[in-house]
């Protein structure tokens, strides 16, 4: 099952939205979920002209749930990336200039 399939799969039918982004089951966070499916074809505009779409997990207890992709929670790597140094972008480059 691809995520981003314009068709979604028929067990998206009887999913129930999840306001904490986590199975409302067994509470396991979508990274566990056996299956997903993004609404791709029916982006919904915020109030700042951003879009969201209706992300669809299949939780490994059986539950069927949704929330919208701006509800995700910061990932992990995101952060990492912040904590990193900027590295120099190769046209500023300078070999004369001191590190």
């Amino acid at each position: 099952m691809d995520a981003f399939e314009p068709t979604p799969p028929t067990w998206t039918t009887s999913a129930v939205h999840s306001f904490s982004f986590a199975c409302p089951t067994c509470h396991k966070s979508s990274k566990e979920a056996n299956g997903v499916w993004i609404n791709r074809r029916a982006p919904v505009f915020t109030e700042d002209y951003r879009k969201k779409w209706q992300e669809f997990y299949h939780c490994q207890c059986g539950q069927v749930w949704w929330a919208w992709s701006s509800d995700r929670p910061p990932s992990e790597l995101g952060e990492r990336e912040r904590d990193e140094p900027r590295r120099r972008r190769f046209d500023s480059f300078n070999p004369f200039d001191d590190f």
